[in-house]
């Protein structure tokens, strides 16, 4: 991994400082805030990486994000190369459509061997989306991250830990095992989420953006943003809204994208847009 090349894409070039606590929330605020949870990328072609080195090449150019596999495998590796400790842990999130069995599903990080104090463990998640700006940790408490509030808890699923998220977010919550894996322990549910086209990976063309202080969000061509006080929401009408807000404000200008590859994916997520009216429509009568 050309870590230094990483470090500047996420904003904190020159970065080398060793592995304290500042250092940490510092490095997980910069990794949600510059490098966005999508979909976009399997939309055009299904799966992708899940080898670090390689999801971090993509990040790195600006081509892809990342999706909780790719996202949290990148930051351990990122991690690690500046000298702190990582497990991966299986996770499995619960929303209004999915009940959210720790399958692994999802991907969640604890990190420890920090100055401070060594043996204190933290959760640190960059592949939620919408969820945490700095790490929690490992320990039973409730904080408000702008504009969520957030809890963790003893999971009462597994012999691990829940993730209660704010209620006006689309994610219920999230449990993952205490046990650490390795990478491979993900291989199949990557494989089926990012080719099955059953997958909401590959039915939805979707963005999301942590800010400090909000939480940036595209689904198909709906745009939305939460704020403590409103959520500010817009629907985009024409392809060249579109790709400029995937690259100013998800930060990804898409630069291996053929002028026809972006043809496709303007109809593909218009057409998700329709189905989601019809839908909408139906339920109405």
């Amino acid at each position: 991994m050309d870590t230094q090349a990483f470090l500047q894409r996420i904003g904190l070039s020159g970065y080398d400082g060793p592995p304290r606590l500042d250092g940490l929330s510092r490095l997980h605020e910069a990794f949600v805030g510059q490098v966005p949870y999508e979909s976009v990328q399997f939309q055009l072609a299904p799966g992708g990486p899940l080898e670090p080195e390689e999801s971090a090449k993509r990040i790195i150019a600006r081509e892809t994000g990342g999706y909780c596999f790719q996202l949290n495998g990148t930051m351990a590796l990122l991690l690690t190369e500046l000298g702190y400790r990582v497990q991966m842990h299986r996770g499995g999130a619960e929303t209004p459509t999915r009940a959210g069995d720790v399958d692994a599903s999802h991907m969640v990080l604890t990190v420890s061997g920090l100055i401070e104090d060594p043996d204190q463990v933290w959760m640190v998640d960059a592949g939620l989306g919408e969820a945490l700006v700095h790490p929690l940790p490992l320990e039973e408490c409730s904080v408000y991250q702008e504009p969520y509030k957030l809890r963790l808890r003893p999971s009462e699923k597994v012999d691990g830990w829940r993730l209660d998220h704010d209620p006006r977010a689309n994610m219920i919550g999230m449990d993952f095992e205490s046990a650490a894996v390795g990478l491979d322990a993900f291989a199949a549910q990557h494989a089926n989420l990012s080719t099955n086209p059953n997958s909401a990976f590959r039915r939805l063309a979707s963005a999301f953006r942590r800010k400090p202080s909000s939480v940036v969000v595209l689904r198909s061509v709906g745009l939305s943003e939460t704020f403590a006080d409103r959520i500010d929401t817009t629907i985009i009408e024409n392809p060249t809204d579109y790709f400029a807000v995937l690259a100013d404000v998800f930060l990804l200008p898409l630069p291996h994208y053929t002028q026809a590859d972006r043809d496709q994916l303007w109809r593909r997520v218009w057409s998700q847009y329709e189905d989601f009216l019809a839908k909408q429509a139906s339920a109405g009568h």
